[in-house]
């Protein structure tokens, strides 16, 4: 099978089936975090080496998770900031030579969208649609970039972080986005299409910057993919990079439109 198939395999098995949690909620998306994020956490272990490894990152992902799934999201991050800066702290005591930002920015960067999906999709009315709106814009995103990518090529977007990725992709990812967000965004209480065209564009921003920062992981330490997992995909953050971008910032944009 070409990758290009397993690509597509991949994502005819697994995208249906996080839509499925997203919209059914309730213990169904919980387990489907939990389980992401314990994948995320070994992955995001060999990326960064966070100062503590794995028994830290579960010890504040854990109760994180939990506190978002009762409906209290701002007391998770605040554990999870919290934490992160704690094991930073000690981090730097031991002066052991390695870098410590990876101790402080491993249990936002993997429980922070893990709870503003949580607290979306507890968003009256509105919940469901903006869970998985949020999933199908991503997706537009990564469709929309790889497409136009491919077929215009041009100038290249950041070379030394992610050499195959070009302005022309870039475009091609907001304008897919921004057409997803336009078809979505009035079920998702917005105020009607150009609103949702507006939200798409600003979530693929977010989306591509996600995608970039793992591309920066992986360059700074020497691997192709985050892990095997996935066929045709790499590991899970491979799949999910710009996911982590995209699902803080919606919850910013609902927060800021007096949602929630």
């Amino acid at each position: 099978m070409t990758e290009s198939a397993a690509r597509l395999v991949s994502a005819l098995v697994l995208a249906p089936a996080a839509l499925a949690a997203v919209w059914a909620g309730g213990p169904w998306l919980l387990a489907l975090l939990a389980l992401a994020l314990a994948v995320l956490a070994v992955e995001w272990r060999m990326l960064a080496r966070p100062p503590g490894g794995l028994p830290a990152l579960a010890a504040l992902l854990a109760p994180a998770l939990a506190l978002a799934f009762l409906g209290l999201a701002g007391w998770a991050l605040a554990l999870l900031g919290a934490g992160g800066l704690a094991a930073a702290a000690a981090a730097a005591a031991a002066r052991r030579g390695a870098p410590v930002w990876p101790a402080a920015a491993g249990p936002i960067y993997l429980g922070g969208p893990a709870a503003a999906i949580l607290w979306l999709r507890a968003v009256p009315d509105h919940g469901p649609a903006l869970a998985a709106g949020l999933l199908v814009v991503v997706w537009a995103t990564d469709i929309g970039a790889w497409a136009v990518g491919r077929a215009v090529g041009g100038p290249k977007l950041a070379p030394r972080v992610s050499p195959a990725k070009t302005w022309a992709g870039s475009f091609g990812g907001a304008a897919a986005a921004g057409a997803a967000g336009a078809a979505l965004g009035p079920a998702a209480g917005g105020p009607g299409p150009v609103f949702g065209m507006l939200a798409g564009v600003a979530l693929s921003a977010a989306a591509q910057s996600g995608d970039l920062f793992e591309s920066w992981l992986k360059r700074r330490r020497g691997v192709k993919d985050s892990g095997r997992l996935i066929p045709g995909h790499g590991g899970l953050l491979d799949r999910v990079d710009g996911l982590m971008g995209a699902a803080p910032a919606l919850a910013a944009l609902v927060l800021l439109a007096g949602g929630g």
